[in-house]
């Protein structure tokens, strides 16, 4: 095997010491030259880290916080021009296409190494309309107020252990406003990369989306595979008034060592429209279930998911409706696929308070596995408090159509390629949700993903 850790290069400007003390939070916190009120926020989120447990319901998760670099700051400053990447860092994202991506369908972009925001665009045109897109860590330089009104407010490091330490160590991430009224016609992309084992990266996101505004944003993420594991414990907070729409689409392929432990949650107001577009094909052990609040009258949320577990991975993922408001709509349709002795699971909950008239929420999720020696898992919960709403729910578990396949087959189509045929089909109200340029690459995974469990 080839030693990673000797050929792995080292460009760091910055690199905090290994392990979670008060002291290296302090020093982040310094070196990011923040004011006294985020210094502040930090240390809660430290103090609430040391006091919350790991979920006991989860899959086991075994991270030694002290061996695990918090912070590692790869440039000085964020570019707005490509060229002024520095050289290592931008081969790695000209591979991934960013450039690219962005003169052909983006009307903005960004991109995160290790723990900072190392690039950052977007097009005059939004500029001029007032569309702030640029990365957590100069919002709260640059738009304290904002950033104090929302930041914590849906998750706050009371959440849970990893939200907790988000809230301490979080670096990078994207800031993201959209003014009254406002319409971004083209997606705004952000792309996260970890290149360098043992780390962590704790990326907090805020997306504002004001009154009859409406955004796509694109997430997306990588990381190479080396010997020792990394964590992801990113947080994400969406806030969509009334008469706005949002829709977050986010593919996560880590690789296999990397522990993936994500908290995302977006509320709408009157109105308002929060669709969120979930792919999880990566990482060893995943957990992730995006989670929209119907606050507002006439609300609605829709979460689409595909999970994939192979080869040594544990993929729990699902999905969260909370319905607070009257005549809200809310929508869950996952999909999830198992093979070559993977573990998947489906883990749900949908909440109707009691003054929620008339809510209707439809909750779908399908999984298939494609050999004897696989998992799927199905968790949901329901709480309904209003003998009104209407909430629906929808589960099978099953393995490749062999009567699909013999018809496939017998129309001249290969054995591998009416599986691969098959699998898609089985994803497609999912895949068919991402925009065309996304679907492309997203359906390539998936081939790369099942090459040896149905060849």
């Amino acid at each position: 095997m080839k030693d990673v850790e000797k050929n792995q290069k080292e460009h760091f400007v910055y690199k905090a010491k290994k392990g979670v003390s008060e002291q290296i939070i302090r020093d982040i916190s310094k070196v990011k030259n923040e004011p006294e009120w985020m210094l502040n926020l930090r240390l809660e989120g430290l103090k609430h880290f040391f006091e919350l447990s790991l979920p006991k319901w989860a899959p086991e998760i075994n991270v030694n916080f002290d061996d695990v670099y918090l912070y590692l700051r790869p440039a000085e400053k964020t570019a707005s021009n490509w060229d002024e990447v520095p050289e290592e860092i931008k081969e790695t994202f000209d591979k991934l296409g960013i450039p690219e991506a962005e003169r052909e369908f983006l009307a903005g972009s960004g991109a995160q190494f290790e723990s900072e925001m190392i690039y950052r665009k977007i097009k005059e045109s939004l500029a001029k309309q007032g569309v702030i897109f640029t990365s957590m860590d100069e919002a709260v330089k640059l738009y304290p107020d904002l950033v104090k009104k929302y930041f914590g407010k849906l998750i706050p490091p009371t959440d849970n252990k990893f939200a907790a330490l988000n809230t301490a160590a979080w670096s990078g991430g994207t800031f993201l406003y959209v003014p009254k009224n406002v319409k971004v016609d083209l997606p705004l992309q952000t792309y996260f990369r970890m290149n360098f084992e043992g780390t962590g990266q704790f990326e907090r996101s805020l997306i504002i989306v004001e009154e009859g505004a409406s955004v796509h944003y694109i997430e997306g993420c990588t990381a190479p595979l080396y010997s020792k594991a990394s964590l992801h414990a990113g947080v994400v907070e969406v806030f969509v008034h009334k008469n706005g729409k949002m829709r977050y689409t986010t593919i996560q392929n880590w690789s296999k060592n990397v522990l993936n432990l994500t908290t995302k949650r977006g509320l709408a107001e009157e109105n308002a429209v929060i669709e969120w577009v979930d792919g999880n094909l990566g990482s060893g052990i995943n957990m992730k279930y995006p989670a929209i609040i119907l606050k507002g009258d006439n609300s609605r949320g829709d979460i689409l998911g595909i999970s994939i577990a192979g080869k040594n991975q544990n993929i729990d993922a699902g999905a969260k409706i909370i319905a607070l408001g009257k005549n809200v709509r809310g929508k869950i349709v996952s999909k999830g696929i198992s093979f070559d002795s993977g573990i998947h699971t489906y883990r749900g909950f949908v909440f109707v308070d009691e003054k929620a008239d008339n809510a209707v929420v439809d909750v779908s999720c399908d999984a298939l596995m494609l050999d004897d020696n696989s998992f799927s898992n199905t968790y949901p919960r329901n709480k309904i408090k209003n003998k009104k709403a209407i909430v629906k729910h929808e589960a099978t578990v099953g393995k490749l159509d062999e009567d699909a396949l013999f018809y496939l087959m017998s129309r001249g189509i290969k054995e591998e390629d009416a599986k691969a045929m098959l699998v898609l089909g089985f994803l497609n109200p999912v895949a068919k949700e991402l925009p065309m340029e996304y679907a492309v690459e997203f359906n390539k995974l998936l081939k790369m993903q099942f090459e040896n469990a149905i060849g």
